[in-house]
């Protein structure tokens, strides 16, 4: 493949028919390996240190990986229908400047998610290097976008090295901790708790959640005659596992080592392992996972930076310079944010996680309502950038549902700097990321079935008024 094939085109605009390529098989090898992580490992480790067992720690995970990853996947599904970004597609339910409101929001959740999965890699990137953890931080975030500016082709080339490479070193740590571990006496305490049961499910739906505003960024490319179930069950799997697998080593890692753990955790985990050769490839496997998820990162924040600004421009492509530029501030922002907080990173990222997850169910919610119930899969893809078109410039009733879900979740959620009044009649736990599933969902299916005028009768790709194609 030629160099200039390699690097990718496009970004906000939408991808022809003739650059469609690819099998819905790629988005399960792309979530695999985006998700053997050791960010994941620490996620499911918190669910430990923050109180819980072993066995509930567990199904809780699960239950919030299946129930967040099938918000994700049908996002997932959108790709290949539509050919676009996920934020683009969302100006058909906030408006063309509208959706500048949670796409800020997004931008944040980018940059912090670079910054916490810069920390753990730059510490993996350090030791293979012999260098300190500055300076791993600083050489992983360059690779990154690196990365990043090539586009989507190396993006899914590294979900299917990662998948395999890291998938060995899971399976290989896997056999080391349970011949540590006492595994009859960690199942044998369990102790069903409420609150703690509803952190691991939060933990791990969070997680998955996150991925919803740019997992149609990597289905896209996929021809339109793909199919959207298996779109949805290849990205649901993928994902599902490699989250699943990462965080239920986190919890027996947690369970089993004490502070160990805590106080260093790329460092025991790789211990586990071993010393000389087969250490240095634990630790390229960390770095390796991380690069996956952190190239997502940088290249879905860059998209949404252009898909905010583009809707005040009136812009639908982007220069190679000026996708340099957008990813080179992505990249100085979250890596100024994880120098800053490295030394504080556990009890921030659980706060980080539960504390985002606030703002983007509510978009979730509405995104999925809008794209199955309301518009039934059909947009009208060129009045996407016409503030004068058919979504406007802003819609109204949109953002105010959006705003009502975000306050709705204010009372029932839990963290370190803030904990709702209704936290405490249930004990703890945090149900917030289900109200702000369900209020925006059925607000806005309430509010948008009541004037439909603005849905085509199909799908529309072109400015002609004729039939799409």
């Amino acid at each position: 493949m030629a160099a200039e094939d390699l690097v990718e085109r496009r970004s906000i605009d939408v991808v022809p028919d003739d650059e469609r390529h690819g099998t819905a098989f790629s988005q399960f090898t792309l979530w695999l390996g985006a998700n053997l992580q050791i960010t994941a490992v620490v996620t499911g480790a918190l669910a430990v240190v923050f109180g819980g067992d072993v066995v509930w720690s567990v199904v809780g995970l699960l239950l919030g990986n299946l129930l967040g990853g099938a918000v994700m996947a049908l996002h997932s599904a959108q790709g290949p229908k539509l050919g676009l970004p996920q934020m683009i597609q969302s100006r058909a339910q906030f408006g063309v400047r509208g959706a500048v409101v949670p796409l800020l929001l997004v931008i944040l959740m980018y940059v912090g998610f670079f910054a916490s999965g810069s920390v753990l890699a730059g510490q993996a990137t350090a030791r293979l290097t012999h260098t300190d953890d500055t300076t791993g931080i600083i050489a992983f975030a360059l690779i990154t976008a690196v990365a990043a500016a090539v586009g989507y082709r190396v993006i899914h080339v590294l979900g299917r090295v990662a998948s395999v490479v890291c998938a060995l070193a899971f399976v290989y740590l896997g056999i080391r901790l349970l011949d540590r571990v006492d595994l009859s006496a960690l199942l044998g305490d369990a102790h069903f708790d409420l609150p703690m049961f509803l952190l691991a499910v939060s933990l791990s739906a969070s997680w998955q959640l996150a991925f919803g505003p740019y997992v149609a960024d990597y289905s896209r490319y996929l021809p339109r005659t793909t199919s959207g179930r298996a779109t949805f069950w290849w990205t649901l799997s993928g994902s599902a596992l490699g989250s699943q697998w990462s965080m239920t080593f986190g919890v027996l890692v947690a369970a089993s080592s004490g502070e160990a753990f805590l106080a260093d955790q790329v460092g025991y985990v790789v211990g586990l392992g071993g010393a000389g050769l087969i250490a240095s490839f634990l630790y390229f496997s960390i770095a390796l996972g991380k690069l996956t998820i952190n190239v997502l990162n940088t290249y879905g924040g860059f998209m949404s930076m252009v898909t905010g600004i583009s809707g005040f421009r009136g812009q639908k492509t982007l220069s190679q310079r000026g996708r340099a530029a957008y990813i080179a501030l992505i990249m100085v922002a979250g890596t100024a944010v994880a120098l800053l907080g490295k030394d504080s990173f556990l009890t921030s990222f659980k706060d980080f996680l539960l504390f985002l997850l606030t703002f983007f169910t509510p978009w979730s919610a509405i995104n999925l309502v809008d794209y199955y119930l309301i518009s039934r899969e059909r947009y009208d893809i060129p009045a996407l950038s016409d503030p004068r078109g058919r979504y406007g410039a802003w819609r109204w009733d949109a953002l105010l549902v959006y705003g009502v879900g975000v306050l709705a979740q204010l009372p029932f959620l839990v963290t370190h700097f803030y904990t709702g009044p209704l936290a405490a009649p249930l004990g703890g736990a945090d149900i917030s990321w289900i109200v702000g599933l369900a209020v925006p969902a059925a607000l806005y299916w309430l509010l948008a079935r009541r004037d439909t005028s603005h849905i085509p009768e199909e799908t529309r790709y072109t400015l002609a008024s004729g039939p799409a194609h």
